[in-house]
């Protein structure tokens, strides 16, 4: 061997790709649960939308100057969307605290200190939206915040994952566009679907175009008011999300390799985005009845999380031809 030549370790024997130890698998479940318990509040807080109950405990961060008043009408939503928020940053805490013990990657345990700035600052919003008096702006900011804290906790619960650890990159030979660019543009423009469809609801413009699929019996409305261009904006983001789930779809079920990776995440996805079509259909058509609203707020988070895991997923498994399978799964172990 040429002493002159580095003898830098393969990325194999700097993170060798063993089965995780028992600590690990309860990591992950752990990220898992505070994932769920996130998703569990996203639907709380869509009920609190859903029902009108925004302004049904009318002070903070006591409820009529009780820890726990009586759980009748809008107030069983509102003061019960307040102990999940209690209940996940409780788990918040105890995750960041997990990962700064056991978790050696540095990348990730900053993510668990930005989850735990994240869940503060949604805490605090939130006050500031009873306290003012539901300001559409700090509502939508509150609503927007809640998805990035619900990503950043997927994100946690993907890395610690045995399908992250045991996964190593394979040569992406297939043609077109990289599945993983697509699936991080889906993560893009779902983001700005969701904050499209938060302003809709915080502006009271759920039902300004109040027939589906036309408008109006028209294919383009008349923008005469600010909450039928909202609202058709939405229609119009909803267009482009079903666009760039076709296309995940198309790169993704034409190679093996692709399908291999993240085939699962791309056919879920495909399915999430039709539940959503329908809900959206079904919230006009019954003039925004509680259930299928609730629903669209809720299939609306799944659709970012599951196009954020495929994004990562195919980061991970995925390199392309002749980029240095070994340099990436080195960087991405880190």
């Amino acid at each position: 061997m040429n002493s002159g030549m580095s003898s830098r370790p393969s990325a194999d024997s700097v993170f060798p790709q063993a089965p995780a130890p028992p600590r690990s698998r309860l990591l992950h479940a752990y990220a898992c649960l505070t994932a769920g318990a996130t998703f569990f509040l996203v639907i709380a807080g869509g009920l609190v939308t859903s029902t009108g109950s925004g302004l049904a405990v009318p002070d903070w961060p006591l409820s009529y100057g009780m820890l726990f008043p009586p759980m009748v009408g809008g107030i069983l939503y509102e003061h019960g969307h307040r102990m999940i928020a209690g209940t996940v940053g409780i788990l918040t805490i105890g995750l960041v605290v997990w990962l700064r013990l056991s978790e050696r990657r540095a990348w990730v345990r900053r993510l668990g200190w930005v989850a735990l700035a994240a869940v503060v600052t949604q805490a605090v919003l939130g006050g500031i939206t009873v306290l003012l008096l539901l300001p559409p702006a700090v509502s939508v900011a509150h609503a927007c915040l809640a998805q990035t804290f619900f990503c950043l906790v997927v994100t946690i619960a993907v890395a610690t994952s045995r399908a992250w650890a045991d996964s190593s990159p394979e040569e992406d030979r297939g043609v077109g566009p990289a599945p993983g660019g697509l699936a991080a543009v889906a993560v893009a423009v779902v983001f700005a679907q969701l904050l499209i469809g938060a302003l809709m609801r915080h502006t009271g413009a759920g039902l300004a175009i109040p027939d589906f699929p036309l408008a109006f019996g028209q294919v383009i409305p008349p923008f005469d008011q600010p909450g039928v261009a909202i609202n058709f904006a939405h229609r119009i983001g909803a267009l482009a999300v079903a666009f760039v789930t076709i296309c995940i779809a198309w790169a993704v079920f034409r190679n093996p390799a692709r399908r291999k990776a993240i085939g699962f995440q791309a056919g879920l996805l495909v399915a999430l985005v039709g539940v959503q079509l329908t809900l959206g259909a079904l919230t006009v058509w019954t003039g925004k009845a509680i259930a299928p609203t609730t629903a669209h707020v809720a299939n609306g988070a799944l659709i970012l999380a599951t196009s954020l895991v495929a994004a990562l997923l195919a980061h991970r498994r995925l390199s392309p031809a002749g980029g240095g399978v070994a340099v990436l799964t080195e960087a991405t172990a880190r």
